[in-house]
């Protein structure tokens, strides 16, 4: 299977990631939802915990809206996928370094190691799209842990929109390409 058949496949079957972003974003907004309304350290919680649900919620969401939720055992990039994901609570520990020295940097950093791990998303799907999302949310993390937030909770709003509002330009991205290439074959 080649690289681009590969992305291909990732991309049908997972929607162009719209499901795993849609779910993670929801996590992110109950997450500075918590902070907000409730303990800073509930909503701490909320988002590491919520996050470590993220593949299985995705799984069953992309079961219910009929996409497969895997592909072919000579799909690569599966492997990827997997290396990928391990990445965020292994990185956490350092949000939790930079939380304990100072605790209004728990949304930027979180932003920043989630942002980061988005860049392989560009190989594993073959999506641009992924680079301008990584941007943002390290961008955002940094201007943030820089200078300051209106509200502790602000990055995990910001996140939260971020994150959901390119579930659904990936999400259009592959309907309008898989229109393409239905229109192409005559189906």
């Amino acid at each position: 299977m080649s690289v681009l058949d590969a992305q291909r496949e990732m991309r049908t079957a997972f929607l162009g990631g719209f499901a795993g972003q849609l779910i993670a974003g929801v996590i992110w907004a109950a997450s500075a939802a918590f902070t907000l309304f409730t303990a800073p350290n509930t909503g701490i919680a909320v988002l590491f915990l919520g996050s470590m649900a993220i593949f299985p919620l995705t799984q069953g969401l992309l079961r219910i809206i009929g996409r497969p939720a895997k592909v072919s055992a000579e799909n690569g990039l599966w492997a990827l996928g997997a290396q990928i994901a391990f990445t965020v609570p292994l990185n956490f520990l350092l949000v939790f370094a930079a939380t304990f020295y100072r605790f209004e940097w728990f949304y930027p950093a979180a932003m920043i190691v989630v942002g980061a791990h988005y860049l392989p998303f560009i190989t594993l799907y073959g999506m641009r799209m992924f680079g301008v999302l990584a941007a943002l949310l390290v961008g955002a993390g940094v201007v943030l842990a820089m200078v300051g937030t209106p509200f502790l909770s602000f990055g995990g709003w910001l996140s939260a929109a971020l994150l959901i509002g390119f579930a659904f330009v990936g999400r259009r991205q592959v309907l309008a390409e898989e229109r393409r290439l239905n229109h192409r074959d005559g189906a």
